[in-house]
C-alpha cells in the first residue's frame, strides 16, 4: 500500500530532497486521474519550524506520532555529523518493523545507519560518501555503482536527483509504470533511468578526452531508438545511425547514458511491455513482439530478471485477476 506519506524535516537539512517527496506525492494530481496521497511534514522535536542547510525554515506541522500510521517514510539528505534524537531512531525502527517503507535519498542513508536499518542490507548513498558510510557503518553493504537501491522496506537513493529516481521506482513497483509514467511527465523528468552512478562521478581533466558538444549528444539516437523498440536493433545499426565505429559508439553511449547499448535496449523494451500489459489485453505473446522480444519465452526472461515477476503475474496484479493471459 502507498497511500500515507509522512516525510521528515531535519535540522540542517536540504531542501531539495525534501522537495523531491513534495513534489511526487505531497502535490494534488487527483484532477489527472492519478492517486492522492495523505501526506505529511514531519520533525522529530514537534510541530515547529525547522531550520534548512539554506538559511530558511520549514514548517512542520507534525512531530514523530505521525509516523505510526505511515505507509512509507522519506528521509532527506542531511549532514552526516548532525546527531538525531534517539526517538527518531527508535520511531523508524518501530515503522520498519511492522512493514512501513522508509526511503532515504542522498546522505539520509546515514541517518538511517544510525537506527541501524541498514546492517545487513544492501544500500547506497551519493558517491562521495559510499567510503565514509561503510566505514562507519561496516555490517552494511554499500553499493557506489547504483542510483537507488531497494532492500524492501529499506529503499536508499543515491544522490539528489537519483532520489527521483527512487520514488518514482516505488510508485511504478506499487501503482504501475502508467502512474509513474504520468507523475514523471508532469515533472518533466524520465520515469526510469539506467545505469549507475560511475557516470556521474567527477574524473581528473583529461581522463575522458574533449568536452562533448551539444551536438554530439546521442539524445536524438535514443529518440529514434524508443520509436523503433519494436524492430530487431544492432549495436552495428545504432552505431551507423550515429555516424561511429560500433567500438567508439558502445564506449560513448556507455559514457553519456551510464550502461551499454544493449542494457538501455533491453531496459526501454521491458518498460514498454509493463505499460502493454497495464493498458492492453492483448496476449503476452502479442506483447512480446510489440516490445521487441519477440517471443513470450525471451519476454518472461528478460521481465523476470528485471522486474523479479512474471508479465502474467504483473498483469494480474495491475489489472486484475481477469485480465487476458
Amino acid at each position: 500500500m502507498l497511500r500515507d506519506i509522512a516525510v521528515l524535516a531535519l535540522d540542517g537539512g536540504h531542501a531539495f530532497e525534501l522537495g523531491v517527496f513534495c513534489e511526487v506525492f505531497g502535490t494534488d494530481r487527483t484532477d489527472d486521474g492519478l492517486p492522492g496521497y495523505d501526506f505529511a511534514v514531519v520533525s522529530a522535536t514537534g510541530p515547529g519550524t525547522v531550520r534548512t542547510r539554506h538559511g530558511f525554515g520549514v514548517e512542520a506541522l507534525y512531530g514523530l506520532e505521525r509516523l505510526e500510521s505511515a505507509d512509507l517514510i522519506g528521509v532527506p539528505a542531511a549532514d552526516p555529523g548532525v546527531r538525531h534524537p534517539e526517538e527518531l531512531f527508535a520511531a523508524l525502527r518501530a515503522a520498519a518493523a511492522r512493514g512501513a517503507r522508509v526511503l532515504s535519498i542522498c546522505t539520509g542513508a546515514f541517518l538511517l545507519g544510525e537506527a541501524g536499518l541498514l546492517d545487513g542490507r544492501r544500500c547506497t548513498t551519493h558517491w562521495r560518501y559510499t567510503e565514509e558510510l561503510a566505514r562507519r557503518h561496516p555490517r552494511a553493504r554499500v553499493e557506489s555503482d547504483v542510483l537507488y537501491v531497494d532492500e524492501d522496506p529499506v529503499i536508499t537513493g543515491a544522490g539528489t536527483a537519483a532520489g527521483i529516481d527512487a520514488c518514482l521506482h516505488l510508485v511504478r513497483k506499487e501503482q504501475g509504470s502508467a502512474v509513474a509514467g504520468d507523475i514523471a511527465r508532469r515533472m518533466v523528468t524520465s520515469p526510469h533511468r539506467d545505469g549507475g552512478q560511475a557516470q556521474y562521478v567527477k574524473r581528473p581533466e583529461g581522463r575522458v578526452g574533449h568536452r562533448q558538444s551539444n551536438g554530439d549528444s546521442l539524445t536524438p539516437l535514443l529518440a529514434w531508438l524508443e520509436g523503433r523498440l519494436h524492430t530487431e536493433l544492432t549495436v552495428d545499426q545504432m552505431a551507423r545511425r550515429a555516424h561511429m565505429s560500433p567500438r567508439t559508439f558502445a564506449r560513448r553511449f556507455r559514457q553519456e547514458v551510464g550502461a551499454s547499448p544493449l542494457q538501455w535496449l533491453t531496459g526501454q523494451r521491458v518498460l514498454l511491455a509493463q505499460h502493454l500489459l497495464e493498458t492492453t489485453d492483448e496476449p503476452v505473446t502479442a506483447v512480446a513482439q510489440r516490445s521487441g522480444f519477440g517471443t513470450a519465452d525471451t519476454l518472461r526472461h528478460h521481465f523476470t530478471r528485471r522486474l523479479g515477476t512474471t508479465p502474467h503475474a504483473y498483469r494480474r496484479a495491475f489489472r486484475g485477476p481477469g485480465a487476458a493471459g
